[in-house]
């Protein structure tokens, strides 16, 4: 039955069930517009979490290490790092496959296992990719991966140095060389950092070190350019050469890991002669004038301590240097006595490790008494293994007028050194006119270079083996003074292991004297070291200069 009444009654419960739907709706729509506006303004939890892992705080840019000139030798680039918040992976595998095929050093199961540990918020896909390289990842268009920029270490002159500058690890920490020892240095200061070095030294002393190494058939070799007068190292090198960028993906035990110039230790043999005869002198244990009777083997606790070659007559000191007398020499020690000896040695700083600014630098390996046996053996450089630069650094005494003087790799002009006298001004040269004439008339006769003066001294040492010493192989060096009147530089040579040729031994004469007079030629005239030909010398050699002694049988 149709009324007015009842009429209204229908229409009225029709309409409020019509609003109510559409309240219903229009609040469904709601939230799910309010939905779509958050994900468009934030992102999805996914995406805010990649974002917000790309708002990590690079590290601070590095400071630019520079050499003595200004010259670059370590800088700070822009690189980019991928990394994926495994939770918003949803196929592990397929998203590893596809970022190899744009990075192709990816191990896909590596990343794969990463991408598939949905517990973790963050990992790393790869670290210090080209910008090319991050836009390929980013076409990729994968859901949960992202960027972060960084700031990475880069040498511009590759192997240059490379043991002396070290290397830096992926988050910009010092992790070698330079860059270790004075980390909070180059991380907190964006000055650059001066280095002693010269570049073009550097380069040179490296290139005739390589060839030598490889015209000698070497097994390793350092080479150590130091200004006497101011302990400054103007070049330092070790072979096998080390290039920072790959240096934290060698093996531990990689040799070319191994800084030889101040991280290992030798037993250098005659090098150590000038120093024991300039002790001997100062004390005044013994004179110039002195002659000594080396016709006859030594005999020490049951060793024999003899001289590789017959000296005719009763040699000077002079001559004991030039003839290279191990007989001789340890005369000189008996007259000085251990105790005088060991205080001079240690005076020039051969019984602590070298004070250079590198964290390897080597301590010395030295006899456990200093009984008779070793002062003798020490006389003449052997049974006390030190460091080329802890060497190169004593020898330059003999350069500077007497005083010893800390070797340094930092360029600080204004810093105040604080050399320590070690021998009396005259006796130090004395002694470098001594070894002036063992190159004119002497062992050291094929470092000798047209012009330049060079004053120095071989040596040949028996390499320490497992139970002794070996028979066929030796470290071999060259310590040199240059110019000899008016001493600026010293240069040492270490060769480790060189082998005889069908013209030429295996002693120090024949690899690591021609080497460093090579080295010489190179450096002077960058040194601003001019050449003089009017010195008086008795029996000038042949020819000219060691360049033309390559391949030429003497």
């Amino acid at each position: 039955m149709r009324t007015e009444s009842g009429s209204e009654i229908t229409m009225g419960g029709g309409g409020m069930r019509t609003r109510i739907v559409s309240i219903c709706l229009l609040a469904v729509f709601g939230v799910i517009g309010a939905k779509g506006l958050i994900v468009a303004l934030e992102g999805s939890g996914a995406e805010a979490r990649v974002a917000s892992a790309t708002s990590l705080k690079p590290a601070p840019r590095r400071a630019d290490i520079v050499d003595r000139n200004g010259d670059l030798l370590a800088t700070s680039v822009t690189a980019y790092s991928v990394f994926a918040d495994p939770r918003a992976i949803g196929e592990p595998e397929l998203i590893a496959q596809e970022l190899a095929r744009v990075l192709p050093d990816l191990n896909i199961e590596t990343i794969t296992a990463r991408l598939s540990n949905n517990e973790r918020a963050f990992a790393w896909i790869e670290r210090g990719i080209t910008p090319r390289q991050r836009q390929a990842v980013f076409e990729l268009g994968l859901e949960g991966i992202g960027f972060r920029e960084e700031s990475r270490r880069a040498y511009p002159r590759g192997t240059l140095a490379g043991h002396v500058l070290g290397f830096a690890g992926a988050d910009g920490q010092g992790l070698g060389g330079i860059e270790f020892a004075m980390d909070d240095r180059l991380s907190g200061n964006e000055d650059p950092l001066f280095l002693t070095i010269d570049a073009n030294v550097q380069f040179s002393l490296e290139a005739e070190l390589a060839a030598a190494v490889g015209e000698y058939e070497a097994e390793a070799g350092a080479g150590i350019v130091l200004a006497a007068q101011s302990g400054e190292v103007l070049g330092m090198a070790s072979w096998p050469p080390l290039d920072p960028h790959k240096a934290a993906e060698l093996s531990r035990d990689d040799p070319a890991l191994l800084d030889r110039a101040s991280g290992a230790i030798y037993e250098l043999g005659s090098v150590f002669k000038p120093l024991t005869v300039a002790g001997a002198l100062d004390a005044g244990a013994v004179r110039p004038g002195d002659r000594f009777d080396v016709r006859e083997p030594l005999r020490i606790r049951g060793r024999q301590i003899h001289d590789d070659h017959p000296i005719v007559g009763r040699p000077t000191p002079r001559e004991i240097i030039a003839d290279s007398s191990n007989i001789g020499t340890v005369k000189i020690a008996w007259q000085m006595g251990s105790r005088r000896q060991q205080e001079f040695f240690g005076s020039l700083g051969l019984f602590s490790r070298s004070p250079i600014e590198l964290a390897g630098s080597a301590r010395p390996l030295l006899p456990e008494q200093f009984d008779e046996l070793h002062s003798a053996t020490a006389s003449y450089g052997h049974g006390i293994a030190v460091s080329p630069i802890a060497f190169t650094s004593a020898y330059a005494s003999l350069a500077n007028a007497g005083e010893v003087i800390a070797p340094t790799l930092l360029l600080a002009p204004e810093r105040k050194r604080n050399p320590k006298r070690v021998m009396a001004a005259p006796t130090a040269n004395l002694v470098t006119r001594m070894l002036r004439e063992a190159v004119v008339d002497g062992t050291g006769e094929r470092a000798d270079v047209g012009g330049y003066r060079v004053a120095g001294k071989t040596g040949t040492a028996e390499k320490p083996i497992p139970g002794g010493y070996s028979e066929t192989e030796n470290i071999c060096s060259f310590a040199a003074i240059f110019p000899a009147d008016s001493p600026e530089y010293v240069v040492l040579i270490v060769l480790d292991s060189p082998k005889a040729g069908a013209d030429r031994g295996r002693a120090a004469a024949w690899n690591a004297a021609p080497t460093a007079g090579r080295v010489i030629e190179r450096i002077a005239p960058l040194l601003g070291v001019e050449p003089r030909f009017d010195e008086p010398v008795p029996n000038a050699p042949r020819i000219r200069s060691v360049a033309d002694r390559r391949g030429t049988t003497l």
